[in-house]
């Protein structure tokens, strides 16, 4: 950290504010040790900036600081929401919440001064008992007719990472123009103007009462029960990585009609620190370790894995050779959509107006299976909000069967409006079912869709800038790639730039076409003459840039996969050099 006087100067003043009597005795003592402390680092990242309230809520390390997840921050931004929600539903007898939380350290307290802060405001607080996934969150808000909902969770980030998700009455995350005067509210807040005393009239614990409703919806995604009771005994190996998926996936499966689901016993413990993991994220190979330890042992058909706030699903299964691989993102939801779309017309429930959505992210495979199967599909941005937002647009005039992001977020029903691992373990089991009920593995049906619609590699390149310097130097980049686009990625000619920050396409030959969006967003795309794809886009999130990339090639046999990903593998380094990544 750089060792700015005036910076330094700064963050000490604003430390100061918090050893005031508003904030409590552990506070104090944590902010005054950063205080006396020589290295001034830690001063610094706690306050340098406040955490800010973006339009998918907060998220951050826990600790004391205006930039760091604690009761005093969470207590601005509920402040903040519950003022915002008094003013837009002004004319409502009683505005009411919905309130969820997962397995992380702090996020029961966090939770409980949600529901004291809403309560105290004179807004009815639904609290959950325990943890649940997100996606009951979002279940729980349409089926209790709430207007609003707050999730604690930091999904798949490091153990000393919290969050804090804002819903709307349609149970997706908060949109336009909403965002925008949730944020307004937030910022005008400060610690002396948040209620934090609850009115435990207003606060209504909720549980069973939600979930049995919410596994009785999944149910009815099942395309084609018969195939499970053919294949009831698939052998299924299933973890929960600790979190909020631990009980409610075993019982969906259940549900379904699978009796062969055995679940990691180290990873059904609910712990906030992941103490079998270095990252709770099924992204990484590393996140299965034990999964794939029990696969192998039982000799499974299929190994399952939800992350902490159980909306991500990551699964493996085993190759041609009978070795277990990992099915990335982008494999996983053109499987989904594949299986949807083909199944759907096997068993004459496929309507014309039917639809799915892909975030602008995903692999451009999903395109092509929909455009053969003469289904309309959506591109949107990334987050699930965006994906509800389509289906918000289109209800009761078209029906929305199946959406997904390659960050191994799915949603296959439409009375949920964020991703949901619930509902995607349950219908991964059944497709894994079809296809043993028709001779093959998963792999073999991924290695069809390849066969028929074309190979394609993805690979995603997360460059992390933590801090105030990272944040600036993410900045430049994209002002760098802005000012002096790339004409060629790793040997293929760019024939398309897109930037979604100017809503313009601009062609080879200097072109330009206007993007229909909702909004702008900070995303460049640029597609080459041979298929490949680079996206560009700093997380909202987290102090990173990312860059996905998309490469293309010809399967016409199962045992070619393993070649054309290496030599993919190698166009990709070709194109991280193009762009100054190595």
């Amino acid at each position: 950290m750089e060792n700015n006087a005036q910076l330094i100067q700064q963050c000490e003043a604003k430390a100061k504010q918090w050893l005031s009597p508003s904030f409590d005795e552990k506070t104090r003592k944590e902010v005054q040790s950063m205080i006396d402390n020589a290295d001034k680092t830690n001063l610094i990242e706690s306050f340098y900036k406040d955490l800010e309230f973006g339009t998918g809520g907060l998220r951050g390390i826990m600790g004391a600081g205006s930039n760091r997840m604690n009761i005093y921050t969470v207590g601005m931004a509920t402040q903040g929401f519950a003022n915002y929600l008094k003013k837009n539903f002004k004319g409502k007898e009683q505005i009411s919440v919905v309130v969820c939380h997962d397995c992380r350290n702090n996020s029961r307290l966090f939770a409980e001064t949600v529901a004291n802060i809403f309560s105290a405001n004179g807004i009815k607080a639904y609290i959950f008992d325990d943890l649940r996934p997100t996606p009951e969150c979002s279940f729980a808000i349409r089926y209790l007719k709430a207007q609003a909902g707050v999730n604690i969770t930091a999904s798949h980030n490091p153990r000393e990472y919290n969050g804090y998700k804002a819903y709307w009455e349609d149970g997706a995350q908060v949109l336009a123009p909403h965002d925008k005067g949730i944020i307004d509210e937030v910022n005008k807040c400060t610690v002396d103007d948040v209620k934090f005393e609850g009115n435990k009239q207003l606060i209504q614990v909720i549980g069973e009462d939600i979930d049995e409703p919410y596994l009785r919806k999944i149910r009815t995604i099942s395309i084609d029960p018969d195939v499970i009771k053919r294949q009831h005994d698939l052998k299924i190996v299933y973890t929960p990585l600790h979190g909020a998926g631990r009980v409610i996936i075993p019982r969906s499966l259940a549900f379904w009609g699978f009796d062969n689901v055995h679940c990691v016993p180290e990873q059904m413990i609910k712990d906030g620190n992941f103490p079998t993991v270095d990252r709770p994220n099924p992204e990484f190979a590393e996140a299965l370790t034990l999964g794939l330890r029990d696969a192998k042992k039982l000799d499974a058909d299929i190994l399952m894995a939800s992350d902490p706030d159980a909306d991500r699903v990551g699964m493996a299964c085993k190759n041609s050779k009978g070795q277990w691989v990992l099915i990335d993102g982008n494999q996983t939801c053109m499987i989904f959509l594949w299986y949807i779309i083909s199944n759907r017309k096997a068993t004459g429930k496929m309507k014309p107006s039917d639809f799915i959505v892909k975030t602008i992210v995903t692999t451009e495979l999903i395109h092509k299976i929909a455009e053969k199967q003469h289904v309309e599909m959506r591109d949107c941005y990334t987050g699930f909000k965006w994906i509800a937002r389509e289906i918000a647009l289109s209800e009761g005039k078209q029906q929305y069967i199946g959406g997904g992001e390659e960050s191994y977020g799915f949603l296959a029903e439409d009375f949920v409006r964020d991703k949901d691992a619930v509902s995607a373990c349950s219908l991964l089991a059944e497709i894994c079912a079809y296809a043993k009920d028709n001779g093959k593995t998963l792999y073999d049906i991924l290695m069809d869709i390849y066969k028929e619609y074309g190979f394609s590699k993805e690979h995603t390149i997360n460059v992390e800038r933590p801090g105030k310097a990272g944040a600036e130097e993410i900045q430049q980049m994209m002002a760098n790639f802005r000012s002096n686009p790339p004409k060629d990625l790793g040997g293929s000619t760019v024939v398309l730039c897109k930037d979604y920050k100017t809503l313009e396409a601009r062609d080879a030959d200097g072109n330009i076409t206007k993007l229909v969006m909702p909004e702008t967003s900070n995303v460049l795309q640029w597609f080459c003459n041979d298929g490949t794809k680079v996206s560009v886009r700093p997380s909202g999130t987290e102090p990173k840039i990312k860059f996905y990339i998309e490469v293309k090639d010809v399967l016409t046999d199962a045992s070619q996969y393993e070649t054309l990903g290496n030599k993919a593998m190698q166009k990709i380094e070709a194109i991280k050099q193009s762009l100054g990544l190595k």
